[in-house]
């Protein structure tokens, strides 16, 4: 994911000061290794901690633009080691070394004029060395290679498989297995914490096949493609993949089988990827998950003749025509829960969407229009009726598909009522009818779960100005009676957008905030309101310890206790720190860790 920015000469500013003090303990032990700049700007480096950890940055304009360390800390966004090697990258600039060579004499210091010369980057080093090399000295060396190291080896076969005559999809199926179960524990399940190294061989695997795709190894792709989908989908079932390692694999090979079936193929691969989507279908490779009908969307992408367009309609007419109205049932089969009996309504959905883009694509657009006409209950087919409107400029057929699935669907899908309403939004929009916006806007804004900032401007941009305090005192009145604590954080963000700081604190006062959701609102508060936030915490964190035992409860407790601090209200911390030794002196790790504040 996007990494926070840190300026090189204010990182301190950006940092926890706990991860900080860490991070610069583990610079000032020599923890932090084999630092190397892998090319312009990219960093790599090794840092002892309980375990070895990769950590990988780039620095771009003198910050740090992303970030990436191997361990599992996941209490905010960038962990000690991060910190180590920013230090080690900064030690010149900040007059630091590590302790263990603090005996060794210093080194004459450059004058200010005199030009120093650039160490080269791995990527140099190793443009030099190659070369350099005789092309019989560097064969011998990846023979050598691949002999001795299996990760190395099927980088080789999969980057260079194109080149082999008998390559095939089931030698990618068993790579992809070996990885899969070296990851995996005695009981044969991938645990939380060693997905992340499936999720990074897995993706190296796409990247393998995304470059095979740039360079026409169509074939190559393909089989790497599929392979990914087919194994790492049956390891679902065996895995913890919370952070979407495995399912981030899946997503890269459904996307690249969509660019591949879009690009010039020839007749003889078109055949035999839609054989392959279609065979994926029929045999429900993928049933219970989006990449099921995933199929015949890059199915449709891959018809070209009448006899496939016909065996493409005929399968989605009897995935339509199966649909029952029903839900099919579930049961355990082997452990597993399993659909029994009938397709579901969304999948009958998307054989509908599917089976419209091919009426589309095989021009045939009366039949399309048929189509959508008689299936409008159906929300997909709905939106594409409003898409088709709405481009057209025939506003007032949006309006009346929209007021129609209003209606059709208040009582059991009110998501669905919120989404046709924002149609009638953007009619209004379009033909700037003022009040409609604002009545629209309004009702969105207080009732649905959808994104509020585009509601809210739009309403503040036509309200009047003199009418619109008054407005959004109605507002917030009505947010507030409705369910005052579920729509707390969006009151709040008009607190904050009108600068009502004293109505902001009182709310941040009276809400059933945890220490985290307080500390979201302290950029805005601390400034006029320390005291007062200070006393939230104190609240806060008096409620938290009652409630909370173990050490990482209580980090976090004086970690806040730190920012009372900053605050200014050390005094209050001094006597809760007092109060809390004397309530709980058989907790030993809180004693140890409030030591430490």
């Amino acid at each position: 994911m996007p990494a926070m920015q840190i300026p090189l000469t204010q990182f301190e500013q950006f940092i926890e000061d706990t991860i900080l003090k860490r991070g610069l303990s583990y610079f000032k032990k020599g923890q932090v290794q084999e630092v190397e700049e892998t090319s312009s700007g990219q960093y790599e480096a090794v840092v002892q901690g309980t375990e070895e950890y990769r950590v990988r940055l780039q620095i771009k304009d003198h910050a740090v633009t992303h970030h990436l360390c191997s361990c599992p800390y996941d209490q905010g966004p960038v962990c000690k080691h991060i910190v180590a090697v920013i230090f080690y990258l900064q030690q010149e600039t900040l007059g630091l070394q590590p302790d263990a060579s603090k005996e060794k004499p210093q080194r004459k210091k450059r004058p200010a004029t005199e030009t120093r010369k650039k160490r080269k980057t791995v990527a140099g080093k190793v443009d030099e060395l190659l070369g350099n090399i005789s092309h019989d000295e560097l064969k011998d060396f990846v023979r050598q290679k691949a002999a001795e190291s299996s990760p190395f080896r099927n980088t080789l076969l999969s980057a260079f498989a194109h080149q082999n005559t008998d390559e095939s999809q089931g030698d990618y199926n068993k790579q992809i297995r070996s990885i899969l179960r070296q990851a995996a524990g005695r009981d044969g399940f991938i645990p939380w914490s060693a997905t992340g190294h499936v999720g990074r061989m897995m993706h190296g695997l796409m990247v393998t096949a995304r470059n095979h795709f740039d360079r026409g190894n169509f074939q190559s792709a393909i089989f790497i493609s599929c392979a990914m989908l087919e194994e790492m989908t049956k390891a679902f079932q065996f895995a913890d993949d919370s952070n979407g390692d495995i399912g981030g694999a899946i997503d890269e090979a459904i996307h690249l089988l969509g660019d591949i079936a879009s690009a010039k193929l020839s007749d003889d691969l078109r055949k035999s990827l839609l054989a392959y989507c279609i065979k994926a279908y029929q045999k429900e490779l993928f049933e219970g998950w989006d990449w099921h009908t995933g199929m015949l969307n890059i199915a449709v992408l891959l018809v070209q003749t009448q006899k496939e367009t016909d065996q493409m309609m005929a399968l989605l007419d009897g995935v339509i025509h199966t649909y029952s109205g029903k839900e099919p049932e579930w049961t355990n089969r082997g452990g597993l829960r399993e659909p029994s009996g009938g397709i579901s309504r969304y999948e009958m959905e998307q054989a509908l969407r599917i089976k419209l883009l091919l009426l589309k694509k095989t021009g045939k657009p009366e039949a399309a229009e048929q189509l959508i006409r008689e299936n409008l209950s159906t929300p997909t087919i709905r939106r594409t009726a409003l898409e088709n409107a709405f481009a057209k400029g025939d506003y007032d057929e949006v309006v009346r598909i929209a007021e129609d699935g209003m209606r059709k669907n208040r009582k059991q899908y009110p998501g669905l009522v919120h989404e046709w309403q924002d149609w009638q939004l953007k009619v209004a929009v379009q033909k700037k009818d003022r009040n409609t916006i604002i009545d629209h806007a309004r009702q969105l804004f207080i009732g649905s779960h959808r994104d509020k900032e585009e509601y809210w401007q739009l309403m503040k941009t036509h309200v009047e100005v003199d009418e619109w305090p008054a407005f959004v005192e109605k507002l917030v009145s009505e947010m507030s009676k409705r369910d005052a604590w579920g729509h707390f954080h969006t009151v709040a963000r008009i607190f904050i957008d009108e600068a009502w700081w004293d109505r902001l604190i009182q709310w941040v006062r009276e809400g059933p905030l945890t220490l985290e959701g307080v500390r979201e609102y302290e950029p805005y508060l601390a400034k006029d309101y320390p005291d007062d936030l200070a006393g939230i915490y104190e609240q806060k964190i008096t409620e938290y310890l009652q409630q909370h035992t173990g050490r990482g409860y209580y980090q976090t407790a004086c970690r806040f206790l730190r920012r009372m601090r900053k605050l200014g209200a050390g005094e209050k911390v001094d006597v809760l720190i007092d109060r809390f030794r004397k309530e709980y002196p058989q907790r030993k790790a809180l004693l140890e860790e409030l030591e430490r504040v």
